[in-house]
C-alpha cells in the first residue's frame, strides 16, 4: 500500500485493504439517490420491501400471490418479498407467522422479518407443529445426533474432549431446520452465529439449550457477518455463558490449530475445508506450494505434514499470519521450508509471474467475492484473475486446488470461469478432484444455495 496513512493493525476478521473481501473491488459506482440516502439515515436496509399491509385487526398471517406458493410446495425455505400479496395483522419482525397460498390453504410456519428481501423464513412445515422452546430443543438435538453419526471422531455436542477432531458445525442453519442459526464447536468453545430476525427472537433459549445439551465451557456470539445488515439487524460480538477460555485451539486430523473466535474469519475458522485439508496433505510430497489467502495456515500446514518441499502462504492479514506461525511452532513443523508473506494477494501473484517464480502446486482460496448472484459478473473477473495468474505460476505437470465460497457463484459458472483462465493462460488442464464442503456442512436438497462452497484440483499438462 502507498497510503501515507497511518496503519491501523489488522485483524483477521477484518482483512486490511488489499483483500477486503473483494467487495470494494466490486461495489457499483455512481453516487446513492436521495432516496438512499434517507434510508441510510433511518437506519432502514438499503432495498428492504414494501409490502402491503392487510387486515390490522386480523390474525397476523402472510398471504401469498396466486401462482407463488410453488417454491414452497417444493419445500424451499425462503419467502421473497416478491412472492407476498399481503401480510394481515401488525406482526413484529422475528415473529412466527403461517404462510398461506391465494386461497387460504397453509404451507408453512415461518419467521418474519419486514425488513428483508427474504420476508419469511420457514420453521416448520406442518400445521400442527408449536414454535416454541422444545421445537429449538428437537431441531438442535437432532442435529448434533446427526454430527455423531457423520463424525464418529468427533465429539460433536458433547463438550471437552482431545480426539483426532475435536471440531465440527453443530448446526449449519437452513439445512438443518434453522433459518439463520450457525453453532460451530471448537473444543469446549461453541461459537454461535446469528443471522435472522427469527433466530434472533429465540437467541436465548438457543443458548440455554445448546449449554444444556453439550456443557461447553463458553458459548461465544459472533452475530457479525455482513448479511445481518440486510435482515435489518445490528452486529453483536460477546460472550452469552460461560466464559471465553484463555486460548481455543481445534484439533483436525492431528493437527493443532489457534482459533481466534472473537476476532477472527467467519467463526475463527473454516471447518468446510477439513477435508480439502486433508486430500492437500496426500497431494502435497516433494512439492514447491504456493499458498493464496493462507488465513492461519490450515493448508500450509498440511501440506508441510504431507512432505512438501516449501510453502509460500499469503495473506493480507499480519494477525492471521502471526497466527499462522504459532500453529507451525505447536505442532512441530519444520520452519525452515515455510514462508510468510503480507501482501495483497493480487499483486503478490503478479509480482511473482514477473520475478519467473513458479510452483508444483497452487492453492486458491479466496474470501467472499460474490455475496448474492448480483455481484456475480464483477466478481466472476476477480476469479477469473487470480485464477489466469495461478495457472502462469504454474510447473509443467503442476497441481491447481481452488475454490469459491461465493453462493453468488454457481458451481457450473466456476468451472466456466476456471476455463477460461486456463485459456488465456495457454494451458490445458484436467480436472481430478470435484470439492465441496466437509460432511458436517450438510445441504437440503430443496435448498441448493446451502452448496455455497465449491473447489476443483487440476493438473496442467506437462
Amino acid at each position: 500500500m502507498t497510503s501515507q496513512k497511518p496503519k491501523q493493525p489488522s485483524t483477521p476478521h477484518r482483512p486490511s485493504q488489499g483483500n477486503r473481501d473483494f467487495r470494494n473491488r466490486i461495489k457499483r459506482g455512481g453516487k446513492p439517490t436521495d432516496r438512499q440516502k434517507k434510508g441510510e439515515q433511518e437506519n432502514i436496509p438499503r432495498g428492504a420491501p414494501q409490502l402491503q399491509a392487510g387486515d390490522a385487526t386480523a390474525q397476523p398471517c402472510i398471504i401469498l400471490r396466486a401462482g407463488r406458493e410453488k417454491s414452497l410446495l417444493r419445500r424451499h425455505p425462503w419467502v421473497f418479498s416478491g412472492a407476498i400479496e399481503r401480510v394481515d395483522g401488525a406482526p413484529l419482525s422475528g415473529d412466527t407467522l403461517p404462510v398461506r397460498d391465494a386461497a387460504g390453504n397453509f404451507l408453512a410456519w415461518a419467521a418474519y422479518n419486514q425488513d428483508s428481501q427474504i420476508t419469511a423464513r420457514v420453521w416448520s412445515w406442518r400445521e400442527e407443529e408449536v414454535i416454541d422452546a422444545e421445537f429449538f430443543r428437537r431441531r438442535i438435538s437432532t442435529a448434533l445426533e446427526a454430527r455423531r453419526a457423520l463424525l464418529p471422531r468427533t465429539r460433536a455436542g458433547q463438550g471437552r474432549g482431545e480426539g483426532m477432531n475435536n471440531g465440527a458445525r453443530l448446526i449449519h442453519a437452513e439445512s438443518d431446520g434453522l433459518p439463520g442459526l450457525v453453532v460451530d464447536q471448537y473444543g469446549d468453545t461453541l461459537v454461535m452465529q446469528i443471522g435472522s430476525a427469527g433466530a434472533e427472537r429465540w437467541r436465548d433459549a438457543i443458548a440455554d439449550i445448546l449449554q444444556e445439551l453439550c456443557n461447553p465451557a463458553c458459548i461465544y456470539e459472533r452475530s457479525d457477518s455482513d448479511s445481518r445488515g440486510l435482515e435489518g439487524l445490528e452486529p453483536r460480538n460477546g460472550v452469552l455463558r460461560g466464559a471465553l477460555p484463555e486460548s481455543v485451539e481445534v484439533v483436525e486430523h492431528g493437527l493443532r490449530f489457534r482459533v481466534d473466535v472473537a476476532a477472527g474469519q467467519k467463526t475463527g475458522f473454516y471447518l468446510d475445508q477439513r477435508d480439502n485439508r486433508a486430500l492437500t496433505e496426500t497431494l502435497a510430497r516433494d512439492k514447491d506450494v504456493l499458498n493464496c489467502f493462507c488465513y492461519t495456515g490450515g493448508f500450509s500446514l498440511y501440506a508441510l505434514r504431507g512432505g512438501a518441499k516449501s510453502a509460500l502462504s499469503i495473506d493480507a492479514s499480519g494477525d492471521a499470519l502471526r497466527i499462522s506461525e504459532e500453529n507451525l511452532t505447536r505442532n512441530g513443523l519444520d520452519a525452515t521450508r515455510a514462508e510468510w508473506q503480507e501482501a495483497d494477494v493480487f499483486q503478490a501473484l503478479r509480482k511473482l509471474r514477473d520475478q519467473g517464480r513458479t510452483f508444483d502446486f497452487i492453492i486458491l482460496d479466496p474470501p467472499k467475492f460474490a455475496p448474492t448472484a448480483a455481484f456475480a459478473e464483477k466478481a466472476a473477473r476477480g476469479y477469473k484473475d487470480i485464477n489466469l495468474l495461478g495457472f502462469k505460476l504454474l510447473r509443467p505437470g503442476g497441481l491447481l486446488a481452488t475454490y469459491s465460497c461465493s453462493g453468488g457463484i454457481s458451481e457450473d459458472l466456476f468451472q466456466k470461469i476456471i476455463a477460461g483462465a486456463a485459456l488465456d493462460a495457454g494451458v490445458d488442464a484436467q480436472i481430478i478432484h470435484y470439492l465441496h464442503a466437509s460432511a458436517d456442512h450438510p445441504v437440503l436438497l430443496s435448498f441448493p444455495e446451502g452448496a455455497y462452497l465449491k473447489g476443483l484440483v487440476l493438473r496442467v499438462a506437462g
